[in-house]
């Protein structure tokens, strides 16, 4: 080493080159022989290695002389960085000099790629950084829709980090949790990481995680979240005095299900996989020490036991249980599994069910066999065993099978016998059913025998579900000596009879007492009664339905000597019914009634109200009221409510407590209309009442009113009287018309000659003169109504009711050119020969005719060959013209047809009008073959008149009244 010359520390006065030369010759040699300080060495060998379940990075590297390193990891597509330390604390390994640090991800490490470098570190000096990768699932060529991490087992209360991987091409929308979305943070190109936290417990199917893009495409994991194992209550015991069984109990649910994931139990390095309802484990032999382990995926937990294997007996269930069974008693047997039974001192519990479970203890070495007593006869049981060990008691063994069992049938107790009186001597001996404990088997009959005081006078069987005979006791004593007769009662079950129970009968030749009124309290009614010193006899209480006059459902019960009071009860009590009670005394020698009470379990309010009328009596209004049936009042009335009724308020007249007074009087009414509410009470409340309205009138005006209105009908009558006289010929025209004559003005006499007219359907005749006269036009047509513009009309059509007469017109000079409708059934039939005569129209009125039978001529062209005659029957009515025609006056017999066929049907009508039979032909047939009759009654040149004979015309005139309002009706135009 080379020496350091001194240099002086005081001031130079005066400066010497050469010293100064020196020095720095030295200076510069020096540093020559000075080596430079290098740079640390770069990390060598860098590898990375991922824990992908664990989500954990393993950093490797040999860092050479190096000590110190510095890591930083980033994320390769953002070029961010997730972890930075500087001097890490790597783990080496002296032999081979490498290095180890492990980094946790909060990321899954599938969700991007990470870059890693390493640099070593020498003070402030560092090397180079190492470039090491890791590749994520997002690279390009990867393309798919993923989800990550998948299927992780976290605990409770845990934060856990999902991220997804889009699909290639497609856009992120949101990550769900449970259904809930959580906020994402993007990681890369196509990544996006959100965190769940504080995660609560998962179903068994665990809680899905969704990835959703934009067009609804998704991906998905599930994540598991519950508890680490936490057993309980683990013990171990013996069955077999050999093996030990360990039993424990689950603290909490896991929440983990699944083969992968379940909690995994182990005693003693043993796993135990049974399958029960509670977690045990059998171990061939008692160890005496034993270790319960419990693991799952999200950790463990031990539990120990020890004990004595005498204080850990638990014996099994006794097998193969039988039983031999008697009335009162029955010896129960069973049998072990395990010989080793045999020397041990045990304690049996025995439970025994009929009707209600009891229990019974027995105990003794090697127990096999018990008797149970204080059974029942005929009774039903069903009994189970189990046992402990009677030394160092541990707990009972489990239950045996049940095993049922039914003993002895055995002596009936004697039945509870009363009987019941009707007023006419006449009774029933009844008796209370047996229960299953006092039959002492199943019931099969009662046997019923009357006796007097020397014989038997009456025995009859009746089934095992009647409890009572009817009897009369009239009848029975007439055939003994004294009037003492008793009923006796024997019940008999499958296997035996009881002994007698005996009731006197007796008759009623009394009254019977007042009845006192009882207050049903405490749940029963309390009778009370003096006490009889000198009595020594026993009582007996009966009570039934007050209503019930005849055979009544009775009910009793029998008391010791001394007694002076007891509370009835029974189930059968109803509310607002009224019950009779009765004392008697000596019930089984002779009874002798002491006292009765009457009373109600609960009063309520009458069910039906009282029948309520109402009158009047001058200015006072009198209400009166039937009383309410007994078993309506459901308790004790205590009177009646009279209330003024307005509709919407009732006003309190009067409150009547006295129940024999059935009625009032409203006095001092004036006139008007009232409503009056009678209601009947008890102690429940009012029922709902009867209501009756009257209107109050005054006597006086009422009798004058009734003599004004006799008055006002008098005068109607007269008045009408007089009107109708004045106005009889009005009434005559109007009820009771004459019939019209035809006048004939000038000389219609002519040749005689047939002229066939048909008729009309009015029966009225209008004549009308013509200026001018066409001979060759003569004929009678019918003219339409001037209004008839319907010329489509069809033929045939039946006459309408109308006001206008229809005319037929005869035209001795001109007839109109118009179209002829007829409006029945036409033929051109008709007289065409020309009638001299002056230049009228002939309309025939106040003739009609009821008949349909005409008869028409159906072609002008036919007359050669015939005539055809429609004829129909008549209709019948009167006023009905029929023109009759004298089969000589026809005289000319080579005529184109007869006119028999139409007086033949014109003789079928009856009751028309009728002209005078002795007409004869005026004018003679003419050349042309035509009968035209003009001297017909309905020729205008006829000399005979349309008169009826007298007879005939005043029949017509008893029927005109009849017919008016028909012919009236039937005038109508068509």
């Amino acid at each position: 080493m080379l020496a350091m010359p001194r240099l002086s520390t005081g001031p130079i006065s005066k400066a010497n080159p050469a010293l100064l030369w020196l020095v720095c010759v030295v200076l510069g040699f020096s540093a020559l022989n000075t080596p430079a300080q290098a740079d640390p060495e770069k990390p060598q060998h860098v590898s990375l290695s991922a824990d992908l379940a664990r989500q954990q990075l393993l950093i490797s590297w040999f860092g050479g002389t190096a000590t110190t390193f510095d890591l930083i990891i980033l994320r390769t597509e953002f070029n961010e960085t997730v972890y930075y330390k500087a001097r890490v604390s790597a783990t080496v390994n002296r032999a081979s000099g490498e290095y180890r640090f492990i980094w946790t991800s909060d990321v899954p490490l599938e969700c991007t790629s990470l870059s890693v470098g390493v640099r070593s570190r020498d003070g402030q000096k560092t090397s180079e950084w190492s470039q090491n990768q890791i590749q994520g699932r997002d690279f390009p060529t990867n393309s798919r829709f993923q989800m990550y991490p998948q299927d992780r087992i976290v605990p409770v209360g845990a934060n856990t980090t999902f991220c997804c991987i889009v699909e290639e091409g497609k856009v992120f929308k949101s990550i769900n949790y449970s259904g809930t979305e959580i906020k994402a943070t993007r990681l890369s190109r196509r990544s996006y990481a959100a965190t769940a936290v504080s995660q609560t417990a998962s179903g068994t199917t665990g809680s899905n995680v969704i990835c959703l893009s934009t067009d609804n495409k998704l991906s998905g994991a599930v994540v598991f979240v519950g508890y680490p194992p936490l057993p309980s209550n683990f013990s171990c015991e013996t069955h077999d005095l050999v093996s030990a069984v360990c039993q424990w109990s689950k603290e909490r649910d896991t929440h983990l299900v699944g083969r992968k994931r379940e909690t995994v139990f182990s005693i003693m390095g043993r796993s135990c996989a049974e399958k029960s309802p509670e977690q045990k484990c059998t171990l061939r032999q008692w160890d005496g020490n034993w270790t319960l382990v419990a693991v799952n995926p999200l950790g463990r937990h031990s539990l120990t036991d020890s004990a004595d294997i005498s204080h850990r007996v638990s014996p099994v269930a006794p097998v193969n249980l039988t039983s031999i069974a008697h009335a009162w008693n029955a010896t129960l047997y069973w049998e072990w599994t395990y010989s080793s039974y045999s020397s041990l001192a045990l304690v049996c519990q025995v439970e025994i069910t009929s009707h209600g479970n009891k229990t019974e203890l027995f105990s003794g070495g090697g127990l096999r066999s018990v008797v149970l007593s204080d059974l029942q006869p005929d009774e039903h049981y069903r009994v189970r065993i189990r046992c402990g060990s009677q030394r160092n008691f541990w707990k009972w063994g489990n239950w045996s099978q049940v095993l049922s069992f039914t003993t002895r049938a055995y002596v009936p107790n004697p039945p509870d016998v009363w009987m019941w009186m009707n007023r006419d001597n006449t009774g029933m001996v009844v008796w209370k059913p047996l229960t299953r404990q006092q039959s002492r088997g199943r019931m099969k009959s009662y046997t019923v025998t009357f006796w007097n005081l020397e014989e038997k006078l009456h025995t009859q069987v009746v089934p095992a579900d009647t409890y009572s005979v009817p009897f009369n006791l009239s009848q029975m004593v007439s055939f003994s000596d004294g009037n003492k007769v008793e009923a006796k009662v024997v019940a008999n079950n499958v296997d035996r009879s009881s002994e007698p129970s005996k009731v006197p009968l007796r008759l009623i030749d009394v009254e019977p007492l007042v009845f006192s009124r009882v207050v049903y309290g405490d749940g029963g009614f309390r009778l009370n009664w003096e006490h009889n010193a000198s009595a020594t006899c026993s009582y007996l209480v009966e009570w039934y339905d007050a209503l019930c006059m005849r055979d009544c459902a009775v009910d009793w019960i029998p008391l010791a000597a001394g007694s002076t009071n007891v509370s009835i009860e029974s189930e059968n009590f109803q509310p607002g019914v009224r019950y009779n009670f009765s004392l008697y005394s000596c019930p089984s020698d002779a009874p002798e009634l002491i006292q009765r009470w009457q009373g109600y379990t609960q009063e309520l309010v009458p069910s039906s109200s009282c029948h309520l009328s109402v009158s009047q009596q001058k200015s006072d209004v009198i209400l009166t009221w039937n009383e309410i049936p007994l078993a309506d009042r459901r308790g004790y009335l205590r009177g009646y409510n009279v209330y003024m009724n307005n509709g919407f308020q009732l006003t309190l007249l009067s409150n009547l407590s006295n129940l024999g007074m059935r009625s009032y009087t409203v006095k001092g009414l004036p006139v008007g209309s009232y409503k009056f509410t009678v209601k009947a009470y008890t102690s429940a409340g009012e029922d709902s009442g009867t209501t009756v309205s009257i209107k109050m009138e005054d006597t006086d005006d009422l009798i004058l009113e009734i003599l004004a209105s006799l008055g006002m009908v008098t005068l109607l009558l007269v008045i009408a009287t007089v009107v109708c006289f004045k106005k009889r010929k009005w009434v005559k025209n109007a009820f009771y018309p004459d019939i019209p004559e035809p006048k004939l003005p000038s000389d219609w006499s002519r040749t005689p000659g047939p002229l066939d007219v048909k008729p009309s359907l009015h029966s009225m005749v209008h004549i009308v003169e013509r200026p001018e006269r066409d001979p060759s036009k003569d004929a009678l047509v019918i003219i339409p109504e001037e209004d008839e513009d319907d010329e489509d009309q069809a033929v045939g059509d039946e006459p309408v009711d109308t006001d206008e007469p229809q005319s037929l017109r005869y035209y001795n000079d001109a007839v109109d050119e118009r179209p002829i409708r007829p409006r029945f059934p036409d033929s051109s039939f008709s007289s065409a020969s020309s009638v001299d005569s002056a230049n009228t129209d002939v309309t025939y009125t106040g003739i009609q005719t009821s008949c349909s039978s005409l008869v028409f001529q159906l072609d002008p062209q036919s007359s050669a060959e015939g005539h055809q005659h429609h004829s129909n029957s008549c209709g019948g009515g009167g006023g009905v013209y029929w023109p009759q025609m004298h089969p000589t006056a026809l005289g000319d017999t080579s005529g184109p047809a007869s006119s028999e066929p139409l007086l033949d049907s014109q003789a079928a009508c009856s009751g028309g009008y009728k002209p005078q039979n002795s007409w004869h032909l005026d004018s003679p047939t003419q050349a042309g073959g035509n009968n035209n009759s003009l001297g017909s009654p309905v020729s205008i040149a006829s000399t005979q008149f349309l008169l009826p004979e007298e007879e005939e015309h005043e029949g017509e005139k008893r029927a005109s009244a009849t017919t008016w309002f028909s012919n009236l009706l039937s005038s109508s135009r068509p």
